[in-house]
């Protein structure tokens, strides 16, 4: 952390807010983890209105820990015992589940995953994974709170969750880290995906269905204790349905403003058709659309390829952007189902563009249905609706690409074009 925290902050993936101007970052609480390693909070303000920031940064020597200083073993060490490390303001409150005793390695050595987005991770012992939550957000993480629920409900089709950290106040408490099952695996799936498509379509539709089953069993787990009042599962509400509506629409309004030249004439010819699409089907939606826990933000990149064959879906934090309390709203599935047939029409759209001769048009095609086909028969209500959501999902990836791959634009920009006009 040498130089100016707020450059460095800027440069770390994991700061959220790269778009906002900082005003200062101070140090809010420190809890020692070792003679020379500590759990450092810091409090970034920001010059525009809004409440501050506060990120947690692990550090030994008043640097980010390297691997095999013992850092993140000491964290496992921490979580596995039960520990409470104290601070100056508050404390860090680790809480073991009981699959830790059968997880927990002899020796804790340690590395830590090169993949970097929101959280950090390391691999302790080749038994277990640590995930740091930067960003000190109070309320209940929806990662931590869906792991357990679904471990608890017997899926086991993600990694077993062996206990977390708590970062508490007097007044609030928020997630600073989950210890799970470090699951062997050869990439992602979307990463598997697109293997299979270079081998030929057929391999690449088996493994839609093979998801499309899984992400039913996730559903049925998720909704498995409809009165719990964290994981309800009952018909959509009104005001649901018009939240619905009102989500997409800004989507929508927000992809046409982040494009421009012949992409927003493209974008402002499709927005009526888009509007009525959303007032029509999330406006007749209740008392058909059923609502319950979702992962929120499903794609082919949150499902390990274990090196068994089978897959583990990951990462129920939902989209980092929103806020907590959204995160682990109630919402439909069919937003699931809706963001991995986005992510296969990424896939085959991607290896229409690698591979001469590969028709990504007919193999969307036979993958969704094969996709569909496992998850589950749905009524045409129901269709509509996953329509409506995959059309939302589209003006999003607009927005995204316009943003941050420009040269990907036109892979969303036609996908919105396909589901107002259904050509």
């Amino acid at each position: 952390m040498s130089g100016r925290p707020a450059d460095w902050l800027h440069s770390q993936r994991w700061f959220r807010s790269k778009n906002r101007p900082i005003a200062s970052v101070a140090e809010h609480d420190r809890a020692p983890l070792g003679s020379t390693a500590a759990l450092v909070v810091l409090e970034v303000a920001y010059a525009d209105a809004g409440p501050p920031d506060h990120y947690l940064v692990p550090t030994i020597d008043e640097r980010e820990p390297r691997d095999g200083e013992g850092a993140w073993a000491a964290i496992t060490g921490v979580i596995a015992d039960g520990a409470t490390l104290e601070g100056a303001r508050g404390r860090f409150v680790g809480a073991p589940r009981p699959a830790i005793g059968a997880l927990m390695p002899a020796g804790l050595t340690e590395r830590r995953l090169g993949v970097e987005q929101t959280n950090t991770s390391a691999v302790v012992g080749d038994r277990l994974i640590l995930k740091i939550y930067r960003l000190l957000e109070a309320g209940e993480n929806p990662d931590v709170e869906v792991s357990a629920f679904l471990a608890d409900a017997g899926f086991t089709d993600t990694p077993a969750p062996a206990g977390s950290l708590t970062y508490e106040t007097d007044t609030e408490s928020a997630a600073a880290a989950m210890l799970q099952a470090y699951v062997p695996s050869r990439g992602d799936a979307w990463a598997t995906m697109l293997a299979a498509l270079a081998d030929g379509p057929e391999p690449g539709v088996e493994l839609a269905a093979r998801i499309g089953e899984l992400t039913a069993r996730m559903h049925a787990a998720l909704a498995s204790r409809p009165r719990d009042p964290a994981f309800p599962a009952r018909a959509a509400s009104v005001a649901e349905t018009a939240a619905w509506r009102s989500a997409a629409e800004a989507q929508l309004a927000q992809a046409v403003g982040a494009v421009s030249g012949e992409a927003h004439r493209r974008m402002v010819a499709v927005a009526p058709g888009a509007t009525a699409r959303f007032a029509d089907t999330f406006g007749s939606a209740t008392g058909e659309a059923r609502v319950s826990r979702v992962h929120g933000d499903y794609h082919l990149g949150q499902l390990l390829a274990r090196t068994d064959g089978g897959f583990s879906v990951i990462d129920f934090e939902g989209e980092p952007a929103r806020p907590l309390a959204e995160r682990r709203a109630t919402s439909s599935p069919l937003r699931d189902v809706a963001g991995m047939l986005r992510s296969l029409d990424y896939a085959a759209r991607t290896a229409e563009r690698a591979q001469r001769g590969f028709d990504a048009e007919a193999w969307s095609s036979v993958a969704r249905e094969a996709f569909m086909a496992a998850y589950g028969a749905i009524g045409p209500d129901d269709a509509g609706l996953l329509e409506a959501f995959e059309l939302e999902k589209a003006c999003y990836e607009v927005r995204y690409e316009a943003n941050n791959r420009p040269d990907w634009l036109w892979l969303p920009l036609a996908a919105v074009e396909r589901l107002v006009t259904g050509a």
